[in-house]
């Protein structure tokens, strides 16, 4: 654990995957293409789970759970969303296994098993949910329809890295349900304003709120809100999305309501979502050469405790010490882990703490109990101080906090001095070499242009920003009127 990374100047895909398996966060499987991720890593999750689960049911919205197999016939029923992923979806056409007589102690299919429909192992839940919505909707009482849920989805990527991109992610996926075109399309942007919330709050990630073009756009939706966050190589990452549906799905699976004015009405609907991708943003966004560095509000243990000692005597003597500063950290809501392991000494506990991104750190001696005093060590800065243990719980509350928006000032100075104004083809392409990040540009708002450009770049237009103002310009690549600047970068 304690092996020095890659370092990111050199090989920054090299030191992300180092990081990731060092750190303790997840390793490849026996399955290609899938993860398991680690206690320490799973973690994370839990703590990004918890806080936005606790956003969704403030927003009104209700967990449910869906069936992980959808029947090829409904999978087909929108016929965008079907083309969409169809290239990504595993199948399951048999429901047993039987022994093989060709090959002793060998399994094979069974060629009586089968399916009459095959299966379709979800890469997102639309199809299911609106068949399942069809039943629950009758009338405009029943409306806002507001359902989460928590799940796993299998995409069959070819090419595929921890977190970031994998066959089998975790995420949450929302479904709702409105009687007017307008609630759905203030659910779509509320949504996409929560992840926006939860990436600057929790993971001291400034994100770039806006809209997706169409060829960017989910699959059977008309319009794609998402937030896009700036990793430390200058490329971009999609953290989250939220779409309006229209009213697709809707007609795709027969779902209406009586309105309060006894017409049937098809209903309007949306979707949004995050994954354990999210983990990627996090490691990428602020993590360094010595390892993880973890916002304090999704840090599994916020500070660690180190006990320094000879004899058993002294070890005794500390640990009272340590005991009372737990109950009191703890009272104030602070996460500590108190690390008096005996088969490692104190020099490879700091180094694995500080590998794994634990925000504060405080080593405790028989001198210091003498002194009254304890060594304090920031893992976002690396520095270190002494300091008296009397009124060191208002202290480390006070750092944390400071820990929390300094990481958020650092991303988000990145982020606005790698966002670049550029206004002909030839200044594009040297920012995108020599610089990296967003790029911001007009566009001429064809699907040609922006194709020739990824053709030409692997650029992509990340988004439409939402804050963006109307100003009158000239498309960077054919020269054409456009309205208004887009967001480019290259991305994972």
């Amino acid at each position: 654990m304690g092996k020095n990374l890659t370092s990111r100047s050199e090989d920054y895909s090299k030191w992300y995957n180092e990081l990731v398996v060092k750190a303790d966060l997840a390793e490849n499987s026996a399955v290609r293409g899938c993860m398991v991720i680690k206690p320490y890593g799973y973690a994370i999750w839990e703590k990004m789970q918890a806080e936005l689960d606790r956003m969704f049911k403030e927003t009104g919205h209700q967990n449910a759970y869906f069936p992980l197999f959808v029947p090829k016939s409904l999978f087909e029923a929108e016929e965008k969303n079907a083309e969409g992923f169809a290239k990504e979806c595993a199948v399951v056409t048999h429901y047993r296994l039987q022994n093989d007589p060709d090959n002793p102690g060998k399994l094979r299919v069974d060629p009586e098993a089968k399916l009459e429909e095959e299966l379709v192992v979800r890469p997102t839940s639309e199809a299911i949910i609106w068949n399942t919505y069809k039943g629950w909707i009758q009338s405009y009482r029943d409306l806002p329809l507001l359902i989460n849920q928590w799940a796993n989805v299998v995409r069959w990527e070819m090419r595929t890295r921890l977190f970031l991109r994998t066959a089998e992610f975790l995420w949450q996926e929302g479904h709702t349900a409105h009687a007017t075109r307008d609630e759905a399309i203030a659910e779509a942007e509320q949504m996409n304003d929560v992840y926006a919330e939860f990436a600057q709050n929790f993971m001291a990630i400034p994100v770039v709120k806006g809209l997706k073009t169409e060829s960017e756009r989910f699959a059977g939706a008309d319009e794609t809100y998402c937030i896009e966050a700036l990793m430390q190589d200058g490329k971009a990452l999609q953290a989250g999305t939220s779409h309006f549906l229209g009213q697709n799905f809707a007609k795709a699976f027969d779902v209406k309501f009586t309105s309060n004015e006894g017409k049937q009405e098809y209903v309007w609907a949306t979707s949004w979502g995050v994954s354990t991708r999210l983990m990627g943003a996090l490691i990428m966004t602020h993590s360094d050469d010595k390892g993880l560095v973890l916002p304090p509000n999704l840090a599994p243990n916020q500070v660690v405790i180190v006990p320094i000692f000879k004899t058993e005597e002294q070890f005794d003597e500390i640990t009272n010490v340590v005991n009372g500063l737990i109950k009191s950290l703890r009272s104030k809501g602070v996460t500590v882990k108190y690390d008096k392991r005996d088969t490692l000494r104190p020099g490879a506990k700091f180094a694995q703490h500080e590998l794994q991104g634990v925000p504060l750190r405080i080593a405790i001696g028989a001198r210091d109990l003498e002194n009254g005093t304890v060594e304090l060590a920031r893992r976002d800065t690396l520095s270190k101080e002494t300091t008296a243990i009397a009124g060191i719980e208002d202290k480390v509350v006070g750092l944390l906090e400071e820990i929390q928006s300094s990481l958020y000032n650092r991303a988000l100075e990145y982020k606005d001095t790698h966002t670049t104004k550029v206004d002909t083809f030839e200044e594009f392409k040297d920012v995108l070499e020599t610089k990296g990040g967003f790029i911001s540009a007009h566009w001429d708002g064809t699907i040609e242009t922006e194709d020739k450009i990824k053709e030409i770049t692997k650029a992509t237009i990340r988004c439409v920003p939402l804050d963006a103002d109307n100003e009158e310009g000239i498309c960077v690549f054919s020269g054409n009127k456009s309205s208004k600047r887009v967001l480019f970068a290259k991305a994972y």
